[in-house]
């Protein structure tokens, strides 16, 4: 547990328009994170990237004071100004060792979510853990975190009613679009297939709403939740040929720029004077500042939701309380698991020894003897010889489990 450590930029220190800054698009993270491990010494990393927070996790033995951060950020050559540089040095959270543990199972719970008992947070994680492990940038030691990463979030789920009724971004987003009663033919585009797209999508259309056109940069998961829809599906390049008019725009995308822009809007419009509605949960907007303030719009973002996601967490407390607990039995439980896992690491040659040992035994100190003996007692022999070499693995690999999770 000494070497994870954890740097945070969240909602609670950072503004989220700012937070985009440093979102980092799926087509350079590789390379980015490739960079952290040429130049520091980090064993293994992965990168989260929410609506509310970026996040990197990972090993080093390293301590993460204000140079380390500072090289990390430079190391991944974001290309922030100076002034934002700053900025985010006096505004990152570091969290070293059980402290880092506890901060990610307290993020993978909800509790520190913007919306405490969103369960999106949590395949979010898995999400982003994942991806950099299919990548190789995660090993053994970060499995094991993630396995009781996930374990505790389902007990906490399960166990308490923290996500009961449960309140999420899109659902505050939605009670926002409901407040404006649109009526059910309102043509709605929506920008980017992802999970938070999909979730409000799936709001509207059991509510009797019909008329979508979902754009996505790879188009085949624009068809699949067309089809789900009864909607039509087009490339994200088809965006600014659009002509058929609309009345709502639900953008979440993952790009680091802008896709709504004013050329773009004035061609969606299409000489339409009316108030548009549009819905931007991506960090960053997707929508540029200018289209909001020279058109008339209602314009709903995430940082217009954090009031209402504020009392939430008020109305949660008593069950706050007990996903601490739960959160707090799962690291005790898991440096025993840790300690047993270091134990089998270490003695994982102990087999390989043991079998090297039998086999010079037979073949050769023991040859000229063994090649005397008939097929009867040769064939005790080895049964003897495999009981042994079970025990001689077995029992060490037993006592050494037992002294070492005993220990204070």
């Amino acid at each position: 547990m000494e070497y994870l450590k954890v740097i945070a930029f969240t909602h609670h220190h950072i503004d989220l328009k700012s937070l985009g800054k440093l979102v980092i698009c799926d087509q350079s993270l590789d390379s980015r994170l490739k960079n952290v491990q040429a130049e520091l010494p980090v064993s293994e990393i992965f990168y989260v990237g929410t609506c509310n927070r970026v996040e990197f996790v990972f090993l080093t033995k390293e301590k993460t004071d204000k140079e380390f951060v500072t090289k990390f950020l430079t190391v991944l050559d974001m290309g922030l100004p100076p002034e934002f540089m700053e900025r985010f040095l006096d505004n990152v959270t570091v969290y070293e060792n059980e402290e880092a543990f506890n901060h990610l199972l307290r993020t993978s719970c909800s509790l520190e979510s913007l919306v405490v008992g969103e369960k999106e947070i949590l395949a979010q994680i898995r999400k982003a853990y994942e991806s950099c492990r299919d990548a190789g940038f995660t090993g053994d030691y970060m499995r094991m975190i993630m396995d009781r990463v996930v374990k505790t979030a389902k007990e906490v789920y399960t166990h308490t009613n923290i996500s009961k009724n449960p309140v999420s971004v899109v659902s505050l987003a939605y009670r926002k679009l409901k407040e404006l009663n649109m009526c059910g033919n309102s043509r709605i585009l929506i920008i980017g297939a992802g999970e938070t797209n999909q979730n409000i999508a799936k709001y509207l259309n059991k509510h009797k709403y019909s008329n979508f056109s979902i754009f996505n940069r790879t188009f085949s998961k624009a068809e699949v939740l067309a089809e789900e829809l009864g909607g039509k599906a087009y490339p994200l390049a088809a965006l600014e040929d659009f002509n058929e008019g609309f009345d709502v725009i639900i953008t979440c995308t993952g790009s680091t720029e802008a896709i709504i822009t004013e050329a773009i809007y004035a061609k969606l419009l299409n000489g339409d004077q009316g108030k548009k509605v549009i819905v931007d949960l991506a960090i960053p907007n997707d929508v540029l500042p200018s289209v909001i303030h020279n058109n008339p719009v209602h314009y709903i973002e995430v940082e217009s939701l954090k009031e209402v996601a504020r009392k939430n967490i008020q109305e949660r407390y008593n069950e706050l309380v007990h996903a601490e607990e739960i959160i707090s039995n799962n690291i005790t439980e898991f440096f025993s698991v840790l300690k047993q896992r270091r134990i089998e690491l270490a003695m994982q040659e102990v087999p390989r020894k043991i079998k090297e040992i039998k086999n010079t035994a037979i073949n050769g100190v023991f040859a000229d003897e063994i090649s005397q003996m008939d097929e009867a007692s040769r064939e005790v022999l080895e049964r003897v010889m495999n009981y042994m070499e079970k025990k001689y693995i077995s029992v060490p690999m037993v006592m050494a489990k037992e002294i070492l999770v005993n220990q204070p």
